[in-house]
Parts: C-alpha cells; structure tokens; sequence
C-alpha cells in the first residue's frame, strides 16, 4: 500500500509541468461592459476573454514562467456581424449583415516580485468592407487580440 501511494506520488510530480501559468486578468472597460449588457450580450464577453486567454498563452510559451501575472483590459470590441442577442433583439437583422469590426486592448505583465515587466496598448480595426465577407462575428476583434498578444510576448521577453 505505501510503495503503491509512494510510486503514485513519484509518478505524479514526474509528469506535472515545469512552469507555471500566469495569473491572467481579463477585464471590461466601463463602456464595453454597458455594451455587451445593452447591445452584444453577455455571453460575449465571456467568448472575448476565453479567445485572448488563449491567445495570450501561446504567444507567450515557454515565457509564460516569467509572468506572475497579466491584468488586460479589453477597452472596446466591435463584432464583424450580429451577436445572438442583435439578432434576437432585432427580427428583421440578418446573419448576412456585415461591419468593420476590431478592438482595443490595454494590459500590463508582472513578475513574480510584482514589478511591471511589459505594458502594451493595442488597438486594431479593419478598413476594408470588402475583408469582412467570410468573417465570423468576432474575426476583426480575434485578430486585434491576437496581434496584442504577440506584442505582449515580445514585451515580456525584452
């Protein structure tokens, strides 16, 4: 029974990860929040912050040991079609319904030790309608947060 638990234990931290991840923060500026309430949804901003998590994870890699913790600010967000909540709010919308969309993201990366190690502004929108046609409802706004990401990685290794 013990050699079994011991063997168990042993095996466990064997296959545990080296690092760690990084506490990440996301959150809403006051004005993107009284948006996705009023007019995206709710449950949208819950898809913004499950895609730049992800984004954020691996554009930082293995340099994700180097940061204690990520507080990010989605400042502004605006979908390339209509949300859930668009189209149930407003029969007559229709999927096919396209826009420029894009975002704007703030955040700051801390050591262990809680000193600033990066802190990045980002924004990015589309100009051109006519690069909206097969996005989904968020393409611009994953892009924007996917370019912020990369920036941040860049931030944290310098």
């Amino acid at each position: 029974m013990i050699k079994s638990t011991l063997f168990a234990l042993t095996t466990g931290l064997l296959l545990a990860p080296v690092g760690f991840a990084a506490d990440i923060k996301i959150g809403f500026s006051k004005e993107l929040t009284e948006e996705l309430s009023d007019e995206y949804g709710t449950r949208e901003g819950e898809r913004l912050a499950t895609a730049l998590t992800k984004d954020l994870e691996r554009a930082l890699g293995d340099d994700i040991t180097k940061v204690a913790r990520l507080d990010i600010i989605i400042e502004d967000a605006k979908p390339n079609r209509p949300t859930f909540k668009q189209l149930g709010d407003r029969p007559g919308l229709s999927m096919r319904s396209i826009s420029i969309g894009g975002a704007r993201v703030t955040g700051e990366a801390y050591d262990a030790a809680g000193n600033l190690i990066a802190e990045v502004d980002y924004d990015w929108y589309e100009n051109d309608i006519r690069q909206v046609s097969p996005a989904g409802v968020w393409s611009d706004a994953n892009r924007a947060f996917d370019r912020f990401s990369r920036k941040m990685a860049r931030e944290v290794r310098n």
